[in-house]
């Protein structure tokens, strides 16, 4: 079981050629098969020439000219194209002219419930006079196990999205070259790397923009107590806490700025770590520096753990509901409905304290049954001397002991 008013909280952490193509390959729709190419004149068969018939075919098979045909392109590290566009400037030959695409270098940073978008645009290196048609595509790269996930491809006016993606994404079209990415009402999954694909004719050129949510990794673990669920089981506790299973990353940056907890979890690929900022005995002994240490890979359904959740950054607020006496769990729950809200979930608890300084020495109940207060600024007579969400695990329901912490969407 959680000890008694036990802390999650911040601390100081110490831590440490010019390529010559040999064979021409045609496209399967093109109409032209190697039985319409004039065939070579005949060569008498005199010794030794056989070989020599052979390679005077492929010469004329490879120097023919291909000024009239159309839609047969080749690469040799720039895009050909045998066919001018007609404009006069004569960019369609597209002879030393690189397509370039550009992406944001860092971090991009939003939150659940938000409006955001990657930013992709393009350009031709020299640049050209007149625009040319493109091909652009989404798609979000695999991470920690998961599938990759195609978002969206578009063709001039045209585009199509795909899976959860569908009627939230959007290239934005307020400019020319222009290939970003508009999302709206983000969700936790939607946390991680995404590819940005223009395709003009047969050259290609990405790149990449990741995307993270705010949010705070917190510890979990059921009423049951210790080290009780398997992978399934972890997953579903994060979700009914408006959390989901924390990323290897999160978890890493969350011990950055100080997490500190010796129980393992697990992680959103499965793996069982735990965050040590102070090196103890009791968590992996003194003579190991501090940092996150693994049990690697486990069964997902046979090994048991806690958990690291995650939680965003709300839209909505959380806060501690004045009554005149204190609640059971189901009068705290019918408290909060009478106020026009909802009994808060522990995600929404850690997430108010961890972005909205939400501070109150008052115990109160929350969604899973459990008993906890944040404090922004600790102070004599509210646990401990480090900021935190203080937990008193989970008291008997009947007890009227706390009052509630509530949450109101916007």
């Amino acid at each position: 079981m959680l000890p008694s008013a036990g802390v999650w909280g911040t601390g100081t952490v110490a831590w440490p050629s010019e390529a010559c193509p040999v064979a021409l390959r045609l496209p399967p729709k093109s109409g032209l098969g190697l039985s319409r190419w004039p065939r070579a004149p005949a060569l008498p068969r005199t010794p030794g020439a056989a070989a020599m018939h052979d390679t005077m075919g492929l010469l004329v098979l490879l120097l023919l000219p291909l000024a009239g045909v159309s839609g047969l392109p080749f690469y040799n590290g720039f895009y050909y194209s045998s066919s001018p566009v007609g404009n006069g400037h004569g960019e369609g030959l597209f002879n030393g002219v690189k397509l370039v695409v550009d992406t944001p270098q860092g971090t991009l940073f939003s939150h659940q419930g938000a409006n955001v978008t990657l930013p992709c645009r393009y350009h031709y290196a020299p640049a050209l006079a007149s625009p040319r048609p493109v091909r652009v595509k989404w798609w979000k790269l695999s991470e920690n196990g998961a599938p990759e996930q195609d978002v969206l491809v578009a063709i001039g006016l045209r585009h199509r999205s795909f899976g959860d993606y569908q009627g939230r994404v959007r290239l934005r079209r307020d400019g020319e070259r222009e290939a970003s990415l508009e999302m709206q009402d983000l969700r936790l999954e939607d946390s991680g790397r995404y590819r940005c694909e223009v395709i003009d004719g047969l050259e290609d050129e990405s790149g990449l923009v990741e995307l993270e949510l705010r949010g705070v990794v917190f510890p979990y673990q059921p009423p049951q107590g210790r080290y009780q669920l398997n992978f399934h089981e972890a997953q579903q506790a994060c979700e009914e806490q408006g959390a989901a299973v924390a990323s290897f990353e999160q978890l890493f940056r969350a011990w950055e700025e100080g997490l500190d907890w010796c129980n393992a979890g697990w992680l959103q690929d499965a793996s069982v770590q735990y965050p040590i900022a102070q090196a103890r005995r009791p968590c992996g002994g003194l003579g190991l520096a501090p940092g996150v240490r693994s049990y690697g890979s486990r069964h997902r359904r046979l090994h048991r753990y806690d958990v690291f959740c995650f939680a965003a950054a709300l839209r909505g607020r959380v806060y501690y509901l004045e009554h005149p006496e204190k609640l059971t769990l189901a009068e705290a729950r019918e408290a909060c409905q009478e106020d026009g809200a909802q009994i808060a979930k522990v995600g929404q608890l850690f997430a108010a304290w961890k972005f909205r300084g939400l501070d109150r020495c008052d115990a109160g109940w929350l969604a899973d049954g459990s008993a906890r207060y944040p404090v922004a600024h600790p102070r004599p007579n509210c646990g401990s001397l480090e900021p935190g969400v203080r937990s008193f695990g989970f008291p008997d329901p009947q007890s009227r002991e706390y009052g509630v912490y509530c949450y109101r969407p916007r």
